[in-house]
């Protein structure tokens, strides 16, 4: 006799995008730092596929590339917290 197991228990996300993301522990703000770090990250994948074949430009491009996946993944790190602390200087 088959017995079900119930591996999760139900939601509700009757008010829809906001019941999902609070599920997964992540806010509007918390989302687009994401995106955004993953929008740099595609495009810092894009400049390492691109690094021509003359050895100084290489260098050179190859470099900035890798800057600018390390700036992604501080970003997605640490993304909510430097833009919080951006957005909350205007209230006193």
């Amino acid at each position: 006799m088959s017995k079900l197991i119930i591996l999760a228990k139900p939601q509700d996300f009757s008010k829809g995008f906001v019941d999902f993301f609070d599920s997964i522990g992540l806010t509007g703000t918390g989302l687009v730092t994401k995106a955004v770090a993953a929008v740099v990250a595609v495009i810092a994948v894009r400049m390492l596929l691109q690094i021509p074949g003359n050895p100084k430009h290489a260098l050179r491009n190859g470099s900035m590339a890798l800057g600018t996946l390390f700036v992604a993944v501080i970003l997605a790190m640490y993304g909510s917290d430097l833009f919080s602390t951006v957005t909350g200087g205007g209230a006193q």
